[in-house]
């Protein structure tokens, strides 16, 4: 994962490539952009490689997405696969989140610090443990909040790897947990086929996408 930039290229590249056969399971449907984002992290994790090579388009690209994007990505994706209303109210938090993260992002060049075998970030985030809490609860809530086991399992086991990274690396606490959040995502993989499958299966009369996901 993230504990060099070949681990990096290794793993970015393995999970993008299953987030590739996610989107091609999912097809044109509600479900595309959930099942894009192993692919979303894989490319991330390719970009992680970048940072360690001392390149700042790639800090700054990496900031962008760990920091603003994903807190609203991961809601709104599994609103638009559910059509929960949790999914809404966690999708409006994610928004409200990234909304000064995208500012400070935006503001000041992006540090990064190799920190033993893993990379720290200094962005100068205002009220960071305020705004770490609302990023976790509007991605994990969402997840958690799906009505959907399978994504409900990788709610779990993405606020497992939130819990372990800030027990053991929390000075590198958002990159770690990126890269296990990264290697987490490949359980759409299985998500998108099952869902697929489950359209395929509908009564004849049903319209297109009216499935629950």
């Amino acid at each position: 994962m993230c504990w060099s930039a070949e681990a990096d290229l290794v793993a970015g590249a393995a999970v993008a490539a299953v987030g590739v056969g996610a989107v091609l399971r999912a097809g044109v449907s509600r479900r595309l952009p959930l099942a894009a984002l192993p692919l979303l992290l894989g490319v991330h994790q390719l970009v992680e490689a970048g940072v360690w090579s001392g390149w700042a388009w790639a800090r700054t690209a990496w900031a962008v997405v760990a920091l603003p994007l994903l807190p609203l990505y991961v809601p709104a994706a599994v609103w638009c696969a559910t059509r929960r209303r949790s999914a809404g109210w966690f999708t409006l938090l994610g928004a409200a989140v990234a909304v000064p993260l995208a500012v400070a992002v935006a503001g000041r060049p992006v540090a990064a610090h190799v920190h033993g075998h893993t990379l720290g970030y200094a962005v100068g985030v205002p009220v960071p443990g305020l705004l770490l809490a609302g990023y976790l609860v509007a991605v994990l809530g969402a997840l958690l909040g799906s009505g959907d086991r399978r994504l409900r399992l990788l709610g779990w086991v993405a606020g497992l790897g939130a819990l372990l990274c800030g027990l053991l690396w929390r000075l590198a606490f958002v990159s770690t947990w990126c890269a296990l959040a990264a290697l987490a995502s490949v359980l759409l993989y299985r998500w998108a086929d099952v869902n697929s499958s489950s359209r395929v299966r509908t009564s004849p009369t049903e319209p297109p996408g009216s499935g629950t996901g």
